[in-house]
């Protein structure tokens, strides 16, 4: 009985820990450049004057895709940004309500626009 309950134990063991493990995804992606900063609300209201320019942006991470992290909102106000991280990490790190750091480019998307990332930091 004692080798089933040791078995048992170390079985679970080894499995939270390569739980753990798979959870621990990066929490920076891509290369950051040096694009100069500019405000969140600014590329809502006039994403026009930033298309294909590469900027960065910093806010708090909102409605991130449930199933794989791909991308995520920044909020200012009633409004949102799109911010799509598909080309740097299909797989991010679930960091609701978490600040983020993201470099990129403001491009047509659907109706609108959303800043398509080259490179996100998640704190």
């Amino acid at each position: 009985m004692r080798t089933i309950f040791g078995l048992c134990a170390a079985i679970l063991a080894v499995g939270g820990f390569l739980l753990w493990k798979q959870m621990q995804l990066p929490t920076e992606a891509g290369a950051f450049t040096g694009a100069p900063k500019a405000e969140v609300a600014a590329l809502i209201e006039r994403p026009k004057d930033f298309l294909n320019k590469t900027v960065l942006i910093e806010g708090e991470v909102r409605h991130q895709c449930k199933a794989m992290g791909c991308f995520f909102f920044f909020s200012v106000g009633d409004k949102q940004l799109r911010v799509d991280l598909e080309q740097i990490a299909m797989n991010a790190p679930m960091r609701e309500g978490r600040p983020a750091r993201v470099e990129g480019r403001m491009i047509p998307y659907a109706d609108g626009y959303q800043l398509m990332a080259s490179a996100v930091e998640f704190q």
